[in-house]
C-alpha cells in the first residue's frame, strides 16, 4: 500500500526550511506532493526534505504560468506557501482567489512570524522565532542560551505543525467540510511544544533560569557526560530504582553523598563528581557497562555513527535511498505501508 494519506494530492510552493519540510512529511505519509519551482532552479535530487516530490516549474509572474497553477489547485486537496504576508496576494494569487477555484481546498501558509502581528512583516530565522516564544531562553547552561539547530522552530514548531494541521483540515474537508486558510506561524509552533514547561512553571515546578531543573542539565542524574576519549554519553536516571541502578554501576551505591537524589543544593557538587567518574573510561567501554540495563543510558552518537548502532539498525531507523544515508519515514502503521521514499524528479504538468 503506498501510506495512509494515500489519494491527496498537495501543491506545494516552491520555498526552503519548514515548507519542504511539511512536504517530505506528507509525502513520506502518502500523499502525492507536487512541487512548484520557478523555472531555472536546479533540482537537488539528492536533498532529503525534497524526497518523493514531483516538480514542475512555473513563473508566478506569468499569466499563463499562473493559469496553469489554478488549474492545478483545482485538482489539488492542498496547497502549502512559505512567503512573506501579501505575497501570494500582490501575485493575484491569494487565498480568495485559490478558494474560488476551489472551494475545498486547505491553504497552509508558513511563515515565521505569522500572518498578523507586529513583526509580521520582518524577516527573521529560525533562532529569532524560538526567542520570541520562551524556548531559546531555557536552552543551554546557565552562562548562555544555545541554538537547538533548527529543530525547534523551522522543523518541530513549523514543519511539523503545518503537516499535522493540514491533515486534519483535509480531514474536516472529508467529513463534508469547506477547505480553510491555515495561518502556520514557526512562533506560535515553538510556544506550544513549550506547553508542558509553561504549566511546570505556573506550578512553581520550574524555575525560569537555565541549568536548574530536574531535565535541563542541573540535576547529575540527568544529563551528559564527557568520557576519557572525548566522547560523549547520556543518563536520564529520574526514578529511584533507576537512580540506584546508575550509582552502583558507577562505583557510588554507598557514597553517603548521593543517598538523597532529589536536594536540587547538592546537584551542582554532585555533578562534578559524576563527571570525574565518567572521565575513567572511553564511551565504548561505558557503553559496554550500561546499556542494556535500566539505567536510562545511550552513547552520544555522530551523524556517521547513529545509522550503523545495532538498535537503528535493527528497526530500519535510517535507509540509504538515491545515494544518501538519511531517516526512514516515521512513524510505523501496521497496515497502510507508505512507499520507499524516492529522488525528486521533474515531471510535466501536462501528466498531473
Amino acid at each position: 500500500m503506498a501510506g495512509p494519506l494515500n489519494g491527496l494530492m498537495i501543491i506545494e510552493l516552491g520555498s526552503i526550511g519548514p515548507g519542504p519540510f511539511c512536504g517530505m512529511m506528507l509525502a513520506d505519509h502518502g500523499a502525492r506532493v507536487i512541487r512548484v519551482d520557478r523555472p531555472g532552479t536546479e533540482l537537488d535530487e539528492k536533498d532529503v526534505t525534497l524526497r518523493s516530490r514531483d516538480v514542475v516549474y512555473l513563473n508566478l509572474k506569468d499569466k499563463a504560468d499562473i493559469a496553469s497553477l489554478l488549474d492545478l489547485v483545482s485538482k489539488a486537496d492542498g496547497l502549502i506557501e512559505g512567503m512573506r504576508p501579501g505575497i501570494l496576494e500582490k501575485l493575484g494569487i491569494g487565498p480568495d482567489v485559490l478558494l474560488k477555484q476551489n472551494p475545498k481546498l486547505v491553504v497552509g501558509r508558513m511563515t515565521g512570524w505569522g500572518q498578523s502581528g507586529d513583526y509580521a512583516p520582518w524577516a527573521g530565522h529560525d533562532l529569532n522565532y524560538i526567542a520570541l516564544s520562551g524556548a531559546l531562553h531555557a536552552i543551554g547552561p546557565a552562562a548562555h542560551p544555545v541554538p537547538p539547530l533548527a529543530l525547534v522552530g523551522d522543523f518541530g514548531g513549523g514543519g511539523m505543525m503545518l503537516a499535522f494541521s493540514m491533515t486534519a483540515a483535509m480531514l474536516n474537508v472529508r467529513g463534508g467540510g469547506e477547505g480553510q486558510v491555515i495561518d502556520c506561524a514557526m512562533t506560535d509552533g515553538a510556544s506550544m511544544l513549550m506547553a508542558p514547561f509553561y504549566s511546570y512553571h505556573s506550578a512553581g515546578w520550574w524555575k525560569d533560569e537555565r541549568q536548574s531543573n530536574l531535565i535541563d542539565g542541573a540535576a547529575h542524574f540527568y544529563g551528559v557526560y564527557q568520557t576519557s576519549d572525548g566522547k560523549f554519553v547520556s543518563v536520564g536516571a529520574i526514578e529511584p530504582q533507576f537512580y540506584a541502578l546508575l550509582l552502583e554501576k558507577l562505583g557510588l551505591a554507598k557514597d553517603p553523598d548521593f543517598q538523597d537524589q532529589n536536594n536540587a543544593k547538592n546537584w551542582s557538587g554532585l555533578r562534578e563528581r559524576v563527571a570525574g567518574v565518567f572521565l575513567t573510561k572511553t564511551r565504548d567501554e561505558w557503553t559496554a557497562i550500561l546499556e542494556h540495563s535500566d539505567v536510562c543510558f545511550a552513547p552520544v552518537l555522530n551523524l556517521t555513527e547513529a545509522p550503523e548502532h545495532p538498535h537503528n539498525v535493527s528497526r530500519g531507523t535510517f535507509i540509504e535511498a538515491f545515494g544518501v544515508t538519511q531517516p526512514a519515514p516515521a512513524p510505523r502503521y501496521s497496515l497502510t505501508l507508505a512507499d520507499a521514499p524516492r529522488a525528486a524528479r521533474t515531471v510535466s504538468i501536462d501528466d498531473i
